[in-house]
């Protein structure tokens, strides 16, 4: 399965950065086609490197939208949007970390078994 070429890395980090109702419309629908799946994951790593990057650290809005994707996110994305979370130890990867723990996203996704 190869990746479609729209919507592209950049495009997905824009609509991470806004966050707005139409923008987190269009990311469900992205995390809906499993064909999207590389594309949705390389704009969250450029969105998340730009959140590094940047002077001012918005660690409230990168928990919200770790908990958002976490909640809204299929089962086959949870493993990856953790892994991304933890693949660095910067502060704007450790609240976007966060926010998917709160969301209980993967727990919910891969329960663990009763032993």
């Amino acid at each position: 399965m190869t990746a479609a070429p729209f919507p592209d890395r950049d495009a997905v980090a824009e609509k991470a950065q806004s966050f707005q109702d139409a923008d987190q419309s269009f990311l469900k629908l992205l995390m809906e086609n499993p064909v999207q799946d590389d594309n949705l994951i390389e704009g969250l790593t450029l969105w998340l490197n730009r959140a590094a990057e940047a002077r001012f650290l918005n660690s409230l809005k990168l928990e919200k939208t770790g908990e958002w994707l976490g909640h809204n996110a299929p089962a086959r994305l949870q493993f990856r949007l953790m892994e991304l979370a933890k693949s660095s130890q910067h502060p704007a990867y450790a609240a976007y970390r966060e926010g998917l723990r709160k969301s209980r996203g993967l727990e919910l996704a891969f329960p663990k078994a009763p032993v």
